[in-house]
Order: C-alpha cells, then structure tokens, then sequence
C-alpha cells in the first residue's frame, strides 16, 4: 500500500507522489468517493505541457462530470491507459492502479502543496 503520509496534496482532491523530477498524480480517495462510480477519464497527451491549476483532463461518474487539474507546471510523461480502458480502477484503488498522470516537474516545487494532515484538515477530518 502506498504510505499516504509521503504523498503531497492539493485542495483539488489529488495527490502526489514525486520520484525525483518524476510527479505521478492521481485523486483522492476523498474525490473518488464525492464523485461515486467513475465511467470516463480523459487524460492530457503525452508530450503536452501544463500549468498549475489549469484543467489538464476530465472525470466522469454517474453522479457528475470533474475536472483533473495540473498540480504543478510540467510536461506529461504518461498517463494510465490502464484507467482509460477501465475508469473504475479510480474508484478501486485511487493510491494505486487509479494514478492518472506522471509529469516532469522541479521537486521544489511540491513544497508549497499540502501534506497528509492539513489535506484531511480541508476535507473535515475525511481520508
């Protein structure tokens, strides 16, 4: 299991894993749930260069339509085909197979993203 306490957050419900200069991006299992069974994602192409908090992709449930927004400024390395082919893995393991994105970025940069205990702070006490 991934430790959630080494992943950094933002206030738009995804995580971040950071490898080096390597970011692996994904939603929250907080997200995953307000959302309810994802059905589709549409993920940015590799290649692609994002910028912080801009919408980079789509998610969408029986419930609702969700934006996927860039965490950081970067490039997309990959995205998780796997998700694409079956958008449940989102809702099945959100800190796992449901990552959706890796983007090149600079380390520093996720130091002013939330950790673990002010994200479950925003979401009220929620994991």
């Amino acid at each position: 299991m991934t430790d959630l306490t080494a992943l950094k957050y933002t206030a738009e419900h995804e995580w971040i894993a950071l490898d080096g200069d390597t970011a692996t991006v994904g939603i929250t299992e907080y997200a995953a749930d307000k959302l309810g069974d994802v059905v589709f994602v549409e993920l940015p192409a590799v290649g692609t260069a994002v910028t912080a908090a801009t919408v980079v992709g789509e998610i969408e449930s029986t419930k609702s339509v969700g934006e996927l927004f860039a965490p950081l400024d970067g490039e997309v390395i990959a995205v998780n085909d796997a998700v694409v082919d079956d958008p449940s893995l989102v809702n099945a393991d959100p800190f796992g197979a449901g990552w959706l994105v890796k983007l090149t970025v600079d380390p520093a940069a996720v130091d002013g993203l939330l950790d673990r205990d002010a994200y479950i702070a925003l979401t009220g006490g929620a994991e």
